[in-house]
């Protein structure tokens, strides 16, 4: 009986391990584009006034490029800490939603400490490759690839601030390209696999292209107008769509 808690618990370990060096990997040409972007990010710090550890700490705790724009945005205009800390948060509402989608995927055996620490980290990418992997997702691979994407990213927005204005304006503007790449790096193979998911991320685009152009709704900040389109495209995907749950049969073939 001893040996047999013995062998599983090693297997466990093995397994956790494997995951992690797989989220480590997949993680590789997160961390760049993250690092490329980060930089220009830090530029707009920089301007903000904040020095290169305080870019730095705030790269470490906010991994998302909006929510921090916004926010360095609004230091610099000097607007009270309240009115940055609400504009942070509705300007990052959409991980609420990632947060959902994701703890749907987690098995219910699943401590509260893993949970607390996926949603530590649960930046777009991170979120598009994690929620991509098939049956039960191990927070070891999340792990992972936050190991080695997390750093890269405080890590860019520092030296942005070191570098300053040095780069030219039109290389800075080429930087920010990077992470609208990367996203369709995790978008587009799952898309090649189901015609549906193919069809729905282009009627996503159009759909969010018209938003832009549109009377009322274009007056929306982009993560308002991100948040009620991702609601309502979900929604009508999962009602005319419908896809029969498997995971729990998919983690019984895995083992």
């Amino acid at each position: 009986m001893k040996k047999e808690k013995t062998s599983h618990s090693t297997y466990r370990i093995e397994n956790n391990k494997k995951a992690f060096l797989s989220g480590l990997r997949d993680g590789f040409p997160i961390a760049l584009g993250y690092f490329a972007v980060s930089f220009s990010l830090g530029i707009a710090a920089r301007q903000a006034g904040l020095s290169a550890f305080q870019g730095f700490l705030a790269s470490l705790l906010n991994n998302a490029s909006a929510g921090e724009y916004a926010a360095f945005v609004l230091i610099s205009a000097n607007a009270p800490y309240f009115e940055v800390a609400v504009i942070t948060l509705i300007t990052n509402a959409r991980y609420f939603l990632m947060g959902c989608a994701l703890s749907q995927r987690l098995s219910p055996e699943t401590p509260l400490r893993h949970r607390l620490l996926l949603g530590y980290d649960l930046a777009d990418e991170i979120f598009g490759i994690t929620i991509a992997k098939r049956g039960y997702i191990n927070p070891y691979y999340t792990y992972g690839a936050v190991t080695i994407a997390a750093p890269c990213w405080a890590t860019g927005t520092s030296l942005g601030i070191i570098a300053g204005n040095l780069l030219p304006s039109r290389a800075v503007s080429a930087l920010s390209v990077a992470l609208y790449g990367m996203f369709l790096s995790v978008i587009i193979p799952p898309a090649r696999k189901n015609k549906i998911l193919a069809g729905l991320v282009a009627l996503s685009f159009a759909i969010s292209l018209a938003s832009s152009i549109l009377p009322l709704i274009s007056d929306l900040q982009n993560g308002t107008r991100t948040i009620i389109l991702t609601v309502v495209i979900s929604s009508a995907a999962a009602l005319c769509f419908p896809i029969k749950e498997e995971i729990a049969e998919e983690e019984k073939g895995e083992k």
